[in-house]
């Protein structure tokens, strides 16, 4: 069993960036693929990026790529989404996630409860 809680995020201007973090409990997260989703009012899940469990190989959305940056620190159970120059079409609530399908869609094993991240001037 993992629990996983998202932390960071609220309101960034356009251009501007923001740094999410995901604090994972529970035994051998090492163990698990991390991932990050996001969802915006009105729409689906969606897949931003995933890391692999040494944090060497990761894998991103082609709508955040070289904008959005996901790293780990498995010695404090913690996985990070660096996100820059933001648009307001990044705006959603963001998830973490563990062990998230390689397909791509919104399905993993454990979830976190999200945190909002608004770009807006």
């Amino acid at each position: 069993q993992v629990q996983l809680v998202e932390s960071g995020g609220g309101l960034v201007q356009p251009g501007g960036s923001s740094k999410l973090s995901c604090a994972a409990s529970g035994r051998s997260f090492s163990t698990y693929t991390m991932g990050w989703f996001r969802q915006a009012p009105g729409e689906e899940r969606e897949f931003v990026g995933r890391i692999s469990r040494s944090g060497f190989i990761t894998y991103y959305a082609d709508s955040v790529k070289g904008r959005f940056t996901i790293s780990r620190d498995n010695a404090q159970n913690t996985v990070y989404l660096q996100m820059n120059s933001l648009k307001p079409g990044d705006t959603a609530v963001y998830y973490c996630a563990a062990n998230p399908r390689t397909t791509g869609r919104p399905e993993a094993d454990y979830w976190g409860q999200g945190t909002q991240v608004t770009v807006s001037s």
